[in-house]
């Protein structure tokens, strides 16, 4: 067998992006897509598509079934082969859902990152294990979150933030003997260009309350202080780049990356930007955090008039902010750089209104 990437996540977000940059930088090298047998037609219908935009990519991208909570991944008898084959794997599986419950979040998000460092050690020829983790495994640290810090986090605002923390640290305890690098975005949402993305979620939920408000004017709830808090937000484009450039570079072996803003907006002007955006005039009625989560969870109908999850509250009032002082040192002179938001905002609400119908669910 020719020497495979082994790739799992795919045909998620980032996935379908990242895969083809990957499998660009050799001719001799392979995929190996670990993949739900469920979402088996939306992969398929994914290479499909891939080989169409590149033909160089024809019969190059095998989809395996299996599940990365077995400790085999559910390869079976295949796993040995595959294993003495791979010489890179990228690890992008996860449950990216704040609202997961805690049971599910551990068996895929820290019992399948170990089963993945597990096959990581039974393969010989291993170059790199390249792990996508998030910037918000520090919890809610106040300050800032350095490329280095992990067990200074601070409290969790939810079993994702919790789960994707605990499954970073089995990572750093095994990159002694596995090669690895490890990418932290932040919130990501659409292209910059298109816009486009598979699920409304993050900045989409404020985003979508003021384009379902009829007229020229629309209310937005506010909490905290929104002059103080910032929001992280980055487009997918540069977090694919990013994680191609420097998962292809020597210098990003042992390192961590928080593919991040380093100059996000504020609250306030996250806010005022989509009023830009959207055309419209608000009138801002603040609410105590508290009341504001115990309205959307409890009191009929609010949860449907808003669309705000009530966990999506906390992240108006995030305290964190994070350096990201190796990926700027690694992306100079590639032309990947992270835009400020507000220079793509009005093509993320453009999608937005022409595409109603996209849920908020994730993939699980």
């Amino acid at each position: 067998m020719s020497d495979v990437v082994f790739f799992t996540g795919f045909p998620g977000f980032l996935g379908r992006e990242l895969l083809p940059r990957v499998l660009g930088r050799s001719e001799a090298r392979r995929a190996i897509c670990l993949i739900q047998e469920r979402y088996r037609n939306v992969a398929e219908s994914a290479v499909r598509d891939l080989v169409q935009k590149n033909p160089s990519l024809d019969d190059r991208i095998e989809l395996v079934a299996g599940d990365i909570t077995l400790p085999d991944l559910g390869l079976g008898a295949r796993r040995k082969e595959i294993a003495e084959a791979t010489v890179e794997l990228y690890h992008l599986a996860a449950v990216y859902d704040l609202s997961v419950g805690r049971e599910l979040a551990m068996r895929v998000n820290v019992d399948g990152t170990r089963h993945i460092l597990d096959f990581c050690e039974a393969c010989p020829k291993l170059e790199r294990h390249q792990y996508v983790s998030t910037c918000y495994v520090s919890g809610r640290y106040q300050g800032r979150f350095n490329e280095a810090d992990l067990e200074t986090a601070g409290r969790f605002n939810n079993f994702y933030e919790e789960t994707k923390h605990l499954a970073e640290m089995d990572v750093r305890r095994r990159m002694d003997h596995i090669p690895t690098s490890i990418y932290r975005p932040a919130i990501v949402v659409g292209d910059r260009d298109t816009g486009a993305t598979q699920k409304f979620d993050g900045p989409y939920f404020a985003l979508r309350f003021l384009l379902k408000q009829k007229g020229p004017i629309a209310v937005m709830p506010l909490v905290g202080r929104p002059r103080e808090y910032s929001i992280n937000v980055v487009p997918r484009d540069f977090v694919v780049d990013a994680i191609a450039y420097l998962s292809g570079i020597d210098a990003s072996a042992g390192k961590t990356y928080q593919l991040a803003d380093p100059d996000p907006l504020t609250v306030a002007e996250i806010i005022d930007e989509m009023r830009k955006a959207v055309g419209k005039r608000l009138i801002k009625v603040n609410l105590p955090a508290s009341i504001a989560k115990g309205a959307i969870e409890h009191v009929p109908g609010v949860r449907q008039l808003f669309e705000f999850p009530p966990h999506v509250v906390d992240y108006f009032m995030h305290p964190t902010r994070y350096d990201t002082t190796n990926t700027t040192a690694d992306l100079e002179g590639s032309g990947v750089s992270c835009p400020r938001f507000d220079t793509y905002l009005p093509n993320l609400a453009r999608f937005v209104r022409d595409n109603p119908t996209i849920a908020s669910d994730a993939m699980v």
